[in-house]
């Protein structure tokens, strides 16, 4: 079986990636559609990662969605060269696609910014170009936002980025630059690559948020024509 991808990436490092791929991941199962949340690599504790395990109420291991995770809080690639095992995108791509062969979807969160060196030769860009993924890139609705966004736009693989959703983050009080953001980067990207997410306050990971489960299967519906 051929698995199709979501990968879920941010523009920055700490903009709320594992909040969306955990809504996602609840608004597939409640829609009866069995997907795994893979984040194969994180350096810093696991949380993240069994969040994704929990929202897929445990398809596959914990150690399968997570093989590769190190303590010291430092980028990925840096945490496997000082642990003495230094990871190339063949230790990586195999191992994911045997794993997720099961599923006719998957989704991976990756592990920082898009260009964040994940291993010695390869970043989240790399995964989203070998397994023909469609990206969600997450940005805080901020200033800086546009840039944020077109700078993750004009690095996507160029098939990657016709598939591309961009997910704007609301902070907890709009202004006239966060307001702004949305037209102008329609204006650049186009309407339909556009989704906005909710704030949601201090515990984004509730399940009983009703704005984020909206927002969730707004995001499904638009991801569904670009898989």
């Amino acid at each position: 079986m051929k698995t199709r991808w979501v990968v879920v990436t941010g523009a920055d490092t700490g903009v709320g990636k594992t909040v969306v791929a955990v809504w996602l991941l609840r608004a597939w199962r409640e829609s009866g559609r069995p997907v795994p949340g893979f984040k194969p690599l994180v350096s810093g504790g696991r949380a993240d990662a069994r969040r994704l395990h929990a929202a897929a109420r445990g398809l596959l291991p914990l150690d399968t969605l997570n093989p590769w995770h190190y303590r010291p809080p430092v980028t990925p690639m840096l945490a496997a060269r000082r642990a003495g095992r230094p990871l190339h995108l063949a230790d990586v791509l195999p191992q994911l696609r045997a794993a997720a062969r099961p599923f006719p979807l998957a989704l991976l969160e990756g592990a920082g910014g898009l260009l964040s060196p994940l291993g010695e030769d390869f970043d989240t860009r790399t995964l989203i170009r070998d397994l023909r993924a469609t990206p969600l890139v997450v940005c805080p609705n901020r200033l800086g936002a546009l840039n944020q966004c077109l700078l993750a736009a004009a690095t996507l693989p160029r098939p990657a980025l016709r598939r591309a959703l961009f997910v704007l983050v609301d902070p907890p009080r709009p202004t006239a630059t966060t307001r702004s953001n949305l037209d102008l980067l329609a204006e650049r990207l186009g309407p339909t690559t556009l989704c906005r997410w909710p704030w949601l306050g201090d515990d984004p990971f509730r399940p009983d948020l009703a704005p984020a489960r909206r927002a969730a299967r707004q995001i499904l519906r638009a991801l569904e024509p670009r898989l």
